[in-house]
């Protein structure tokens, strides 16, 4: 069953951008259930393996909390909850359950209507990952055959960079293009070729695509700690917070 709709007209509505977000992460298994969005694909991706909350009036009592845990625990699965600062959360249940908090992540904007075009001289875009991009991608974050099932399940445009240095792609980037924002993910660099600004690079050849395409501007979400990664973004033109979320997980199964 599908996720609602994207919300209103603003395209930074903190909801619109959520639903764009999981739409450029999709995962093998969605289902909705009392207001909250229950995700789910194996592997280590806390993203694709959680429940999520949505729009409008969700259950988040015990009977609610009890019910999620079971959906996850029948799948082997330890129960995970994702929560947005912009909803209301079951904080005082998942307390007295023993629940963990981890993995505090922001939600960060570009407009496009203030910038001219991105320096990503050498940058190189295609429309499905290169074997050389899926190797680098590999190599770093590994889940290689969930990665390929997400990469087969994006309804939107989409676009892949990859910059290349001493005979090798060294840096990468995608972007998936949801009604006017473009949502950038997995974008890493090779351990020997970081501190060059070829992240920078090749984050900007999205951008500048998405703008050919007629978007509006883009996000992306990244780890609240990553210092160096908010600066490479802060360059880029991703100066505004639009929200922050964290992961609530359950006790290991007894």
């Amino acid at each position: 069953m599908s996720p609602p709709g994207l919300h209103g007209d603003d395209p930074w509505n903190h909801w619109r951008v959520e639903e764009a977000c999981r739409e450029a992460w999709p995962a093998a298994s969605e289902e909705v259930w009392g207001g909250w969005l229950l995700r789910r694909s194996g592997g280590r991706t806390r993203r694709i393996n959680s429940a999520n909350p949505l729009p409008g009036a969700r259950q988040s009592g015990p009977h609610a909390i009890s019910s999620i845990e079971k959906y996850y625990r029948d799948h082997g699965q330890v129960p995970t909850i994702r929560i947005t600062d912009f909803a209301s959360e079951p904080s005082a249940e998942l307390d007295r359950r023993g629940y963990s908090t981890e993995g505090e992540t922001r939600t960060i904007r570009a407009r496009f209507d203030q910038q001219g075009d991105w320096p990503a001289e050498g940058v190189e875009v295609a429309n499905e990952p290169r074997p050389e991009w899926l190797d680098l991608r590999d190599r770093l974050a590994g889940d290689p055959i969930i990665f390929r099932e997400i990469v087969r399940a994006i309804r939107f445009p989409k676009a892949f960079a990859h910059t290349r240095a001493s005979g090798r792609t060294v840096a990468i980037a995608y972007g998936v293009l949801v009604d006017g924002l473009l949502v950038i993910e997995s974008v890493a660099t090779h351990p020997d070729f970081r501190g060059r600004g070829l992240a920078r690079r090749t984050v900007g050849r999205l951008l500048n695509w998405a703008r050919q395409e007629g978007a509006v501007g883009a996000c992306l979400q990244v780890l609240a700690d990553n210092r160096p990664a908010l600066a490479a973004y802060a360059a880029l033109g991703f100066d505004i917070d639009l929200y922050s979320y964290r992961y609530r997980l359950a006790p290991d199964l007894r």
